[in-house]
């Protein structure tokens, strides 16, 4: 059966239309997945992303063992967000792609995929107790929920819950805690800021009954900046189009970083003491065998297409898609795939096989749009 998000009865009075997504159920679109998605790219986006999980990481062990489970740094100062980085297994696969908030040297929260929370907390754990290290692991996923205001509007919205100059400050990857919105009257646990659907945008986190309140409050006041509330599909779309990774569909544990070019998990010449970074030093050595691109299909093909779609270069099988969507900006199906290394040309044209038909695509590097806004650096 699947988990419901906290706030469901509200997005359900709201309008919402649910879904299942990675085993929970979840608002999908509040009437306009077209008119949703493209709020985001010229206003703003209101999304609830309380599917996914928040682990509280605590103990004076805290640091050394989520340095030790990542392959790059994590050393700086708290309130900085670390990555978007990732849990590997012995062979370099991702575990799951992952974020790490510093509260302090001996306090971290860890955002993991939904499909994946239990497994991160239980790997965090086991990891924790095998090395006799003092760390203790909290779930806080269905005590705290999670929004994020995305799109070039994204400030001004902030602006009308009440959300202090400083917090609209931030750089990318800072956050702030217990921050007051004077406007909603209550306080939200913390607001960081980064753009995971390409645009500038801010993270709120806050307890249900909190939630509850900054939700409602962002229904009445979205529209007034030309905003929207979006679901899930919106938020879908938003990453195929600047080229972002699904957990389960672009990276799992037999795909490494090298091969997803999700370069921003690891640092050059990566760690010696970690898990997985010995083989992902191996693979950077190695290179890739395949790699993972974008598809561009033609304006008038009438199919999206879907993970497990053939990926051919005349009648040589070159690849396979992970996941595919309608692109509002560029008005046409796009998809990520991966393809034989020696195939992944930019421009190339290759054919992708839906349901027993040829439709050709040509082979685009990421972004397939461009942003129309970004967090300052």
């Amino acid at each position: 059966m699947a988990k419901v998000v906290p706030l469901h009865d509200a997005h359900k009075e709201l309008g919402a239309s649910f879904g299942e997504f990675a085993g929970w159920r979840a608002p999908i679109d509040y009437g306009s997945v077209l008119e949703e998605h493209l709020a985001v790219r010229t206003s703003v986006g209101f999304f609830d992303l309380s599917h996914m999980g928040r682990l509280l990481v605590r103990g004076s062990d805290a640091s050394s063992l989520l340095d030790y489970l990542v392959p790059r740094s994590i050393s700086s100062e708290p309130g900085w967000m670390i990555g978007p980085t990732a849990f590997l297994n012995e062979d370099a696969g991702f575990k799951d792609d992952v974020m790490l908030y510093k509260f302090s040297d001996n306090e971290w929260m860890v955002v993991p995929n939904a499909i994946n929370i239990e497994k991160d907390y239980n790997w965090i754990s086991s990891n924790a107790s095998s090395k006799r290290l003092s760390v203790n692991v909290e779930d806080k996923t269905l005590e705290w929920v999670l929004f994020a205001v995305q799109g070039p509007k994204a400030i001004e919205f902030m602006k009308l819950l009440g959300v202090p100059g400083s917090v609209l400050e931030l750089k990318l990857l800072q956050f702030h805690r217990d921050v007051k919105l004077e406007n909603v009257n209550t306080t939200a646990i913390l607001i960081s800021r980064s753009g995971w659907t390409g645009e500038d945008g801010f993270e709120i986190i806050a307890s249900v009954s909190d939630g509850e309140k900054i939700l409602r409050k962002a229904s009445e006041l979205i529209e007034k900046v030309g905003g929207k509330l979006c679901g899930l599909a919106a938020r879908d779309s938003l990453r195929m189009e600047v080229g972002f990774v699904l957990y389960g569909h672009e990276i799992n544990e037999s795909i490494n970083p090298v091969e997803a070019r999700y370069w921003w998990v690891y640092q050059p010449g990566p760690k010696s003491e970690c898990v997985g970074c010995r083989a992902l030093r191996d693979a950077i050595r190695r290179g890739a065998s395949k790699v993972r691109v974008g598809l561009r299909l033609g304006r008038k093909d009438r199919i999206v297409p879907r993970q497990g779609d053939e990926v051919y270069v005349e009648d040589v099988y070159v690849g396979y898609v992970t996941s595919g969507a309608y692109s509002p900006v560029l008005k046409r199906s796009i998809a990520q795939a991966y393809l034989k290394s020696n195939y992944a040309l930019m421009g190339f044209t290759v054919w992708i096989v839906r349901r027993g038909k040829r439709y050709k695509a040509k082979v685009v590097d990421f972004p397939l749009v461009m942003p129309t806004s970004k967090p300052p650096t």
